[in-house]
């Protein structure tokens, strides 16, 4: 997760590995020693996060591909609706007990809003066009489908900022980018569609990274009211897409028996709590351990991912797609110890 200084622009993973579900914010500023913490109290806090994240994206796919309601963008908003009221009521918990204090009473203020649109545009893209990845491509491709992003913000990062990256970095995007052509070339269930929005979502991730450095001013630095304004905004952003896309008509005329169903509910809330959980999870990991365990549990929690997804969906993985998918995972894991080894050595 990320240290908030100038130089490191992916806010959202500083380790290069993309989280299955994006955090709504980065995480706090200052990473203390693991040395400080005691093993067992390290040790809850990554399998905490290790259930939360791949829960999202197994979730997630359960929904979309087994529950007869291929609605995407619907599922994504309803997952921000959820979001938001355990904000509300997180905060209001704030109040009176300590462990809740960590996010302040909401607030809304339409000057703050205005400056934060522009974040929370690309916050919605971002996750809108995940889960749309996720509902046309197979699990165990979805890591590879989506690897892209830290090709794109090195190439925001030089577009926009006008800063260079370093020899061996784009050697990692190399192999990335290798590993992703090879992936997609031998994946059995190939999706065009999957692919252009799993590509999509991977340049408004590295997007969001500068997005929320130039927008944390306007909110004093306060990770968690940005998540407030964020959140609300994103509601309000995506729910006429939902309208335009024609999934709310079209969810009333075909899928009412599913909407019937309390099951269905109880799955999508909970799904909906699962993405809120990411940001408590990620928050834990960046406040307990330090940034060389970030980097080695987020290339180990792609490889279970991969792994898990091949024995519960029972995905078919061609000698090629096998060879993309590792691929990736090493370019990836490559360029978070890059990045590691660049920021102690400043």
């Amino acid at each position: 997760m990320a240290n908030l200084k100038g130089d490191d622009i992916h806010l959202s993973r500083q380790d290069g590995q993309d989280d299955s579900q994006e955090p709504f914010l980065p995480p706090p500023a200052s990473t203390p020693s693991e040395k400080q913490n005691g093993t067992t109290l390290i040790a809850l806090v990554i399998l905490f996060y290790f259930a939360i994240s791949l829960s999202v994206v197994f979730l997630n796919k359960i929904i979309m591909s087994g529950s007869d309601f291929p609605y995407a963008l619907f599922v994504t908003w309803y997952q921000l609706v959820v979001a938001l009221v355990l904000l509300l009521v997180w905060a209001h918990l704030g109040k009176s007990y300590a462990m809740f204090s960590i996010i302040p009473p909401f607030e809304f203020n339409t000057t703050i809003a205005k400056r934060v649109a522009p974040l929370t545009f690309v916050y919605v893209m971002m996750l809108a066009l995940n889960n749309l990845c996720l509902k046309y491509v197979e699990v165990t491709f979805y890591q590879v489908a989506r690897s892209l992003s830290i090709n794109f913000t090195i190439l925001f990062t030089y577009l926009i900022l006008g800063k260079t990256t370093s020899a061996p970095a784009l050697i990692a995007c190399g192999i990335v980018f290798l590993g992703f052509a090879i992936g997609s070339y031998g994946e059995i269930n190939f999706s065009w569609a999957g692919v252009f929005y799993g590509v999509g979502s991977s340049a408004f991730v590295a997007l969001y990274g500068i997005y929320v450095q130039k927008t944390l001013p306007a909110v004093d630095n306060n990770q968690w009211k940005l998540l407030h304004y964020n959140t609300t905004l994103a509601i309000l952003f995506l729910f006429p897409l939902v309208l335009v896309s024609g999934e709310l008509s079209d969810m009333l005329a075909n899928s009412m028996d599913v909407m019937y169903r309390v099951n269905f509910w109880v799955l999508m809330t909970i799904t909906g709590i699962t993405g809120f959980g990411i940001n408590i999870a990620m928050f834990l990991q960046v406040k307990y351990t330090s940034a060389l365990t970030n980097t080695i549990c987020g290339t180990a929690k792609a490889c279970v991912q991969t792994i898990l997804a091949a024995m519960i969906f029972q995905n078919p993985i061609s000698s090629l797609n096998g060879l993309g998918i590792i691929l990736a995972l090493f370019g990836s894991g490559y360029y978070g110890w890059v990045r590691y080894q660049e920021r102690i050595a400043k």
